[in-house]
């Protein structure tokens, strides 16, 4: 009888700590070591030898999530200068990956940009863990950071828009792109979200900032000493102003929430396009917190002012995640 008990008691454990919930992993992407690069070869195109030569590389790497089990998809654009964003084609990029439990980049292979400038990649499934993946221009080894992120199913989250919700109104975005300032972030915004970060929550960001702003995205982050993943990004459309606002948003919501299994306990926003993209992706009103004008509305939650008394009243008050506890 005693033998049987301690099989027993063995067996619960192996099988809660195959359960056990598995924190959000924002150190290890972020102390990789050297990247290794590509044998630089000459551009295969001599107009794409000069248009490297005179202007900056303005690449990017559209984050990817996805549950265990799930298959990851890589996506790269390459093009060159912050306002002419002329396109890398047909030529050549190499990908790594590091993250959570490695100790070496891992060559991923490459790929030949198509007529968009973009390269794409399919990878194996991978255990859940936060990954850096670098995409290396062989013609002259520029290179761009993205990030993937593989979570168990259930893992809670927080998701934020950016413009107007961290920031203090719709126009900061175009204000940093241009180089007229440094965005402002709420008061007490940053605090925020890096409390969120330090209970265990996987933090999100779902912006309708179009793609090719990812750049000066990542670097607001930075200097806010916030976590520059997972950052969702407009694909829709080139102008200054995407399309499809809701629809982009929506359906993201709902892949996090349906697909990738994600419980989010909160979501942020300033817009009325927030308040029906997240309703549309199946957020309660009573999970949905809008600052700004429209805060309240339609049934939500109001964020009145700035974050500093949400802060203190709420977020300091929120559990910590399933992981911490």
């Amino acid at each position: 009888m005693p033998i049987t008990r301690i099989l027993l008691a063995l067996t619960l454990s192996v099988s809660c700590a195959a359960q056990a919930a598995i924190c959000p992993d924002y150190q290890t992407p972020q102390q990789a070591p050297s990247a290794p690069v590509p044998a630089k070869k000459s551009f295969k195109h001599f107009g794409n030898r000069i248009l490297a030569g005179i202007y900056q590389p303005w690449h990017m790497v559209h984050d990817s999530l996805v549950a265990e089990g799930q298959y990851p998809y890589l996506v790269g654009k390459f093009d060159y200068d912050a306002v002419l964003h002329k396109d890398l084609e047909d030529e050549r990029v190499h990908v790594y990956l590091f993250g959570t439990g490695m100790q070496n980049w891992e060559y991923l292979g490459s790929r030949v940009t198509d007529s968009d400038g973009k390269i794409a990649m399919t990878l194996a499934p991978r255990p859940a863990g936060d990954y850096r993946v670098r995409m290396v221009v062989e013609g002259d080894r520029s290179s761009v950071d993205g990030w993937l992120t593989v979570v168990e199913r259930g893992r809670e989250a927080v998701l934020f828009d950016v413009d107007g919700t961290l920031t203090i109104n719709d126009f900061e975005a175009y204000a940093d792109y241009v180089g007229v300032k440094t965005a402002t972030a709420y008061h007490y915004a940053p605090q925020t979200v890096r409390a969120y970060q330090d209970k265990g929550y996987q933090v999100l960001y779902l912006t309708a900032r179009p793609y090719w702003v990812t750049r000066d995205g990542r670097e607001w982050f930075g200097k806010q000493n916030l976590p520059a993943w997972h950052y969702r990004s407009n694909p829709y459309g080139d102008g200054p102003i995407p399309p499809n606002t809701v629809e982009h948003k929506a359906n993201y919501v709902r892949y996090l929430r349906d697909t990738v299994g994600l419980n989010i306990i909160r979501a942020y926003g300033n817009a009325t396009t927030d308040i029906e993209a997240y309703a549309n992706g199946g957020m309660p009103k009573a999970n949905t917190w809008i600052i700004g004008e429209h805060a309240g509305k339609e049934g939500t939650q109001a964020l009145s002012g700035d974050y500093a008394l949400h802060y203190s009243t709420v977020v300091q008050n929120t559990p910590l995640a399933a992981c911490k506890r």
